[in-house]
């Protein structure tokens, strides 16, 4: 198995020590960080897979900074207790509150993407392998794609293990389905419009845009905006993420460098704690609650 940059350099998980403490908020904390299950471990980094430089950075550092930003957006207004994913979803197609969409929507995947570390290898339960054989043939398959899914990707973003519905048919399986920056795999989030990314427009926006309701919410219109059932945009597919690999190069850069993509989602795989990932797919088994939503 590949090893981190830093193990091959010689120096031990213990001997990198992060030299930037938290991000902290000066306003009232409408969302924080949530915990993390193993997070006492997670400081001492991730054996064989993030120094305790990187999980600073990528963990404590990101996504304090998120999570302040999006309290920064939303404050006083009919969002400030609602979750992330539904801010997220909520502010999809709305070009005048991309920001708000951006970070809600980046604290939730970064979020999912750390839940399903673990310190040490966690065999796949025997029911999920069964399911996941039957859509990729093999484990290693699966492996093998994700990997280099990562790997091929041009651009920050997730790499996702989805549940759905698959084509027409009515069958449901799994698949690898990517998203780039804070995309959402989300159905209410697939058709984003951001004809105007206010990111990249003067910064005089006017607390009505930025702490309004969208001009453009997911859903039908009209006599059908009423209709019973789940809102699904036109052309997406309603999908249950369980599973994600954080492709942001500020993630994998401190400790596998430039070239290192490939090998840092190939120490990923060695973390991932399927225990969590069959709890999100609802297998009985497992059926403790997980935590993963902010």
């Amino acid at each position: 198995m590949p090893r981190p940059r830093f193990a091959r350099l010689g120096l031990s998980l213990g001997s990198i020590k992060p030299s930037i403490r938290p991000v902290r908020t000066p306003c009232r904390s409408l969302f924080t960080v949530p915990p993390i299950e193993n997070l006492e471990k997670m400081v001492n980094g991730i054996p064989e897979f993030l120094s305790p430089a990187a999980v600073d950075m990528a963990w404590t550092q990101y996504q304090g900074y998120m999570i302040e930003r999006l309290n920064n957006l939303v404050a006083g207004g009919q969002w400030q207790n609602a979750d992330v994913k539904q801010i997220a979803i909520n502010y999809a197609r709305d070009p005048n509150s991309a920001p708000i969409f951006n970070y809600a929507s980046m604290a939730h995947n970064n979020h999912f993407f750390f839940e399903a570390l673990q310190s040490h290898k966690v065999p796949i339960p025997q029911s999920l392998k069964t399911d996941l054989e039957k859509d990729f043939s093999s484990i290693e398959t699966l492996q093998r794609e994700m990997i280099v899914t990562a790997s091929s990707m041009f651009g920050p973003g997730f790499v996702w293990l989805v549940h759905g519905s698959v084509g027409n048919t009515g069958k449901r399986g799994f698949r690898i389905l990517t998203t780039y920056l804070a995309g959402s795999p989300y159905s209410g989030a697939h058709t984003r419009r951001q004809a105007t990314d206010m990111n990249t427009e003067s910064n005089a926006m006017g607390s009505s845009v930025a702490r309004g309701p969208p001009a453009n919410a997911v859903g039908a219109h009209g006599n059908h905006s009423k209709a019973p059932g789940p809102t699904v945009a036109p052309g997406g597919i309603d999908v249950q993420p369980v599973l994600c690999l954080n492709t942001w190069e500020h993630v994998y850069l401190p400790d596998y460098g430039v070239a290192g993509k490939m090998a840092y989602a190939s120490c990923w795989w060695e973390r991932v704690n399927w225990s969590l990932v069959a709890r999100r797919l609802g297998k009985t088994e497992f059926n403790q609650p997980s935590k993963f939503q902010i």
